[in-house]
């Protein structure tokens, strides 16, 4: 236990004098949603341009801190050989990874209510539905899905600008795959297929429904059983490319 108290709470404290990932975690993507959010229009439909940006961006920062966090924690550590001294002690995979993932959480958490505070702001103006709160299990699945992503990106990746490459040649064009920007239904047949077997469309599709009111708590099943599932198929991938040094 004071092991796993210890590491969440070094984690936690470079996550937080990070500026440069506070940045990336916050402010960046709310400038898409600002931007986006400001200049798009109404859809001929009759529904909100922020009903279908807003849970896109949310999700789409929240998947990149999870992705980017642990990643880049596992190169840091593994190339400054405190996983090598980790494991001479009886700390195990487990509680190293399991530290690293409450802290993914509660950012993600943080993200959440950051996003959705501005994105019910004028002038974008979001109209939460009665039942909002139920996006929460979703992202805690989302989190899930994407930390285990970036296990497997840390797991393989040798440095910090190898992480850099792999995580954003999935990230941005899955974020554009998924309808981050736009409401996929209004794309064609066979990118809605596409989106299908992405976890990022899951996790906005659970969101979207019960944070706008569109849709009720049941919505939410069939997509966090789908991050579930990809968090169980990545963990096994991870689990065989784990190394705790560069060369074992």
């Amino acid at each position: 236990m004071n092991a796993y108290v210890a590491l969440s709470g070094a984690v936690a404290r470079s996550h937080v004098r990070d500026r440069i990932t506070l940045f990336f975690t916050f402010l960046f993507p709310l400038i898409f949603l600002m931007v986006f959010g400001v200049l798009f229009d109404d859809l001929p439909d009759g529904r909100e341009a922020i009903g279908f940006l807003a849970p896109g961006v949310l999700c789409w920062a929240v998947a990149n801190g999870a992705v980017f966090g642990v990643a880049y924690t596992l190169v840091q550590w593994r190339e400054s050989g405190v996983l090598r001294l980790l494991r001479m002690t009886p700390t195990s995979v487990l509680t190293v990874l399991s530290s690293r993932f409450v802290v993914a959480v509660g950012v993600a958490l943080a993200q959440t209510v950051f996003f959705v505070g501005i994105a019910v702001l004028p002038p974008l103006g979001l109209r939460l539905g009665s039942q909002a709160v139920f996006a929460l299990p979703v992202v805690l699945c989302g989190v899930m899905a994407f930390f285990a992503i970036g296990m497997v990106i840390g797991s393989h990746g040798t440095s910090s600008e190898a992480i850099a490459a792999i995580a954003n040649f999935l990230l941005v064009p899955m974020a554009f795959l998924s309808g981050t920007f736009y409401p996929l239904d209004q794309a064609p047949g066979w990118l809605q297929g596409v989106a299908k077997v992405l976890p990022l469309h899951y996790m906005i599709e659970g969101t979207s429904g019960v944070l706008t009111g569109t849709d009720g708590p049941q919505s939410t099943v069939l997509p966090c059983l789908a991050l579930l599932g990809f968090t169980l198929l990545m963990v096994g991938f991870a689990a065989k490319l784990f190394r705790w040094s560069k060369d074992a």
